[in-house]
């Protein structure tokens, strides 16, 4: 019951901030009406016969263009946040009609029975652009605004006047979650006469802050003091953040991210990079970090949509991920992108005319020219105007021009003639064409499915049966770039800097066609500015290069993956958040090596979370045995709360689906909020067949999938199935242990070993 009410409260509050969602749209397209109407009156202007009637109308078309140009473009997902403020000290409002202190007034909070009592007596939604009502009453504040600073600014412990602060998601028009940080967990806040509600990781804070034993208090200081610190860091190297399950190490990082955009935004107007490793990582940090409103200033990307044009978020098995992720790859991609020129139907003789005589270079000659361009240090695409220059002096040579003439100055002067004459030919274009095409990352890839080529391209690198498994796996790979895995997208993009992309001429524009001719055109700033403005004109070119990077979950990205983040960051300040025992890379000290290499020189500073709010003590302490066989010696974080319930343990009979799927729904009615499922990644499909139908609040996941995420209840299917799927199983397993807020039940089979009592053997280890 008291699950079902929680998850009333969230259901209440959502509909609550789509009510004022709805009166903001509401008011945005009476003002996008009104920035219409201006457009049409100004239109009407140029028929007035006044001499400044033009300069009039163009004045007014543009400043009406420019507003409802940014109207239109902040339509969409245009509220993002609210904070809830007790009185300010002075109690003076702006021009925004917000107060404009940021301490609160002396008497804010009163003591009242012994509980620190506070009235809410300002509620502030933030968003893109700032919308006023009729009345001139804001309707929500622009993220730039000052009034929206505490926002960004407030920590737990230097919180101010805001003592909850909300982050909410909408798609489209629709609200569909909201996320609360309580800022001042220790103090009972009033919104309206009634307890000021509060939904997420924040409700978990204020149950701890308003424990009535005094330790618990201490925690919750413990916890804020932690945060604060890294939150707070100054950015001028690399800020590395560890700390076990539930320590919020995700949810600081982003915070912290929001904080040194605002502190700094000229340093940072380069752009954040936040890479996370999964999809559905991606999705929650989304919901932590709100849009900050100016297009390009955060970018979330999970590794398999890193690279701009590629987009993957299937998984390899562990053998063939363990291939594709070593540094080793990149010895063997050199290989291939240079070795894939040869690859397909390439002429195999070139036919010249000069001199009044027939020039021919045979295969021997041109394969000697090739090897000669691709000594050549530059990128393989690159290379394409060296080889070209080594193709004309081999002509050059075999045609007898060198002997021709006695005087340095003739014979240089001939040469420049004969590069013309012969360079120009269609016979040549169109053989330098076909010789030495641009190779593209996806055709190098795809030339690596021939395990003929691959084999001499992996020698001594790969073993041959390591040879085949890469092979085969790449052989899925379409033309099109269908059927590529998140490890390959690491592969792309490391190919991408080794072939290289040729300049590309410059497009002529309208404007430059009509210089040419010597046409004069009278346009109007506004034809100019909307001209500018237009889809054409924008720069579509991939941004590689970033301010601020911080990388989630570090723990887990591979070598290769650590050098295509790396090259994204080379001018950037760092923020680097993971756990080495949620690891599930199997070769920690060559991803470290990597690590080291993408950070560069820089100088580090090191935190450590160590307080675990998310799990009760229960079931961190089940947890915790695996972590024993994990990693021996690792110490856990401290869990600060029990909730009396131990974790449920169970052992699936002959029918392996209906068990799954009645213990799903069995946690669906016991709790609020979402269930996670967690199976070996082996068992994904399968296990989201079995509980299909089940309802949005539950989740599918495959063990790899389930990092950085938390569920109300998780379901964990078959322990040994996820520990045995690879040499860091263990470590997953840990992971997925540690995913509740609330419950955790696990289903044994027969490989689990289970006891009288269902426990399967992994997790009774250390029970004595």
């Amino acid at each position: 019951m008291k699950g079902a009410v929680a998850l009333d409260v969230r259901e209440r509050e959502i509909q609550g901030e789509q009510r004022h969602l709805d009166a903001v749209y509401k008011r945005l397209e009476e003002k996008i009406h009104e920035a219409e109407f201006l457009m049409d009156d100004a239109a009407k202007r140029v028929q007035v016969g006044t001499p400044g009637a033009l300069v009039e109308r163009d004045a007014q078309v543009f400043r009406a263009g420019v507003h409802l140009n940014r109207l239109n473009s902040e339509f969409e997902d245009f509220l993002f946040g609210r904070i809830d403020l007790l009185a300010g000290k002075d109690g003076v409002r702006g021009p925004d009609g917000a107060q404009t202190s940021v301490e609160p007034a002396d008497d804010a909070v009163r003591e009242d029975r012994g509980v620190s009592t506070a009235d809410i007596a300002e509620t502030l939604h933030i968003g893109r652009l700032g919308v006023l009502d009729a009345d001139y009453v804001p309707l929500v504040v622009d993220w730039r605004a000052p009034a929206a600073a505490p926002f960004y600014r407030a920590t737990p412990v230097a919180p101010g006047r805001v003592v909850r602060r909300r982050v909410i998601r909408s798609k489209g028009r629709r609200v569909v979650s909201v996320e609360d940080d309580l800022l001042q967990p220790g103090v009972r806040a009033l919104l309206d006469g009634a307890e000021l509600p509060v939904v997420g990781d924040g409700a978990l804070m204020a149950a701890l802050g308003r424990a009535r034993e005094h330790t618990m208090r201490d925690i919750v200081a413990s916890i804020q003091s932690e945060q604060d610190e890294v939150i707070r860091a100054p950015a001028v190297s690399v800020t590395e953040v560890s700390g076990g399950p539930g320590t919020g190490k995700t949810a600081v990082a982003l915070h912290r991210a929001a904080y040194l955009l605002y502190q700094d935004r000229r340093r940072y107007a380069g752009g954040i990079l936040i890479v996370s490793p999964t999809p559905l990582l991606v999705s929650y940090t989304e919901g932590v970090l709100p849009s900050l409103g100016e297009e390009g200033q955060v970018a979330i990307r999970a590794l398999g949509s890193l690279l701009d044009g590629a987009e993957a978020d299937a998984y390899d098995d562990q053998a063939v991920a363990r291939i594709k992720g070593s540094a080793r790859m990149a010895r063997i991609l050199h290989r291939a992108a240079r070795g894939t020129l040869q690859h397909g139907d390439q002429p195999a003789r070139l036919r010249v005319v000069a001199f009044n005589a027939r020039v021919e270079l045979d295969a021997e000659e041109l394969s000697g020219v090739r090897a000669a361009a691709l000594a050549g240090t530059a990128p393989v695409n690159l290379l394409r105007p060296r080889a070209r220059r080594l193709l004309l002096d081999a002509l050059w040579e075999k045609s007898g021009g060198p002997h021709r003439y006695t005087e340095a100055a003739l014979a240089a002067e001939a040469k420049e003639a004969f590069n013309e004459d012969v360079g120009d030919e269609d016979v040549f274009q169109e053989f330098l064409d076909a010789w030495w095409p641009e190779i593209t990352p996806l055709q190098v890839l795809r030339a690596m499915a021939d395990p003929r080529r691959l084999d001499r391209w992996a020698r001594r690198v790969f073993p041959q049966r390591e040879v085949r498994q890469l092979a085969r796996s790449l052989r899925r790979i379409s033309p099109e770039g269908t059927g590529l895995s998140v490890h390959d997208v690491a592969l792309l993009d490391e190919l991408r800097v080794m072939l290289g992309t040729p300049a590309r001429p410059k497009q002529p524009t309208e404007e430059d066609l009509l210089a040419e001719l010597e046409v004069r055109e009278v346009t109007t700033f506004a034809d100019r500015t909307a001209r500018r403005r237009s889809p054409a004109g924008r720069d579509q070119q991939e941004r590689t290069d970033y301010a601020h990077i911080i990388v989630d979950e570090a723990q887990d990205l591979t070598p290769m993956q650590w050098r295509m983040v790396g090259r994204r960051g080379r001018q950037a300040t760092w923020t680097v958040v993971g756990d080495p025992a949620q690891s599930s890379w199997s070769d920690p000290a060559e991803a470290a090596e990597e690590r080291s290499a993408a950070l560069g020189r820089r100088p580090r500073r090191q935190f450590e979370l160590t307080v675990n709010y998310r799990n009760p003590a229960e079931i961190a302490a089940v947890a915790s045995r695996v972590l024993a066989l994990a990693m021996p010696g690792s110490r856990p974080p401290r869990a600060v709360r029990a909730t009396g319930t131990e974790p449920g343990f169970a052992v699936v009979g002959e029918d392996f689906p209906g068990a799954v799927r009645e213990a799903a729904g069995r946690l669906l009615a016991e709790v609020e909020g979402t269930v996670g499922v967690v199976v070996a990644m082996a068992r994904r499909e399968e296990a989201r067949g079995w509980l299909a139908g089940l309802g949005d609040r539950l989740v599918t996941l495959g063990s790899l999938e389930a990092k950085g995420l938390e569920y109300d209840a998780t379901l964990v299917v078959s322990p040994a199935e996820i520990a045995d799927e690879s040499p860091a199983g263990l470590r997953v397993l840990y992971v997925a242990l540690t995913r509740a807020t609330q419950r955790l039940v696990v289903l044994s089979g027969p490989e689990d070993l289970p006891d009288a009592d269902g426990v399967p053997d992994l997790l009774r280890e250390f029970a004595d």
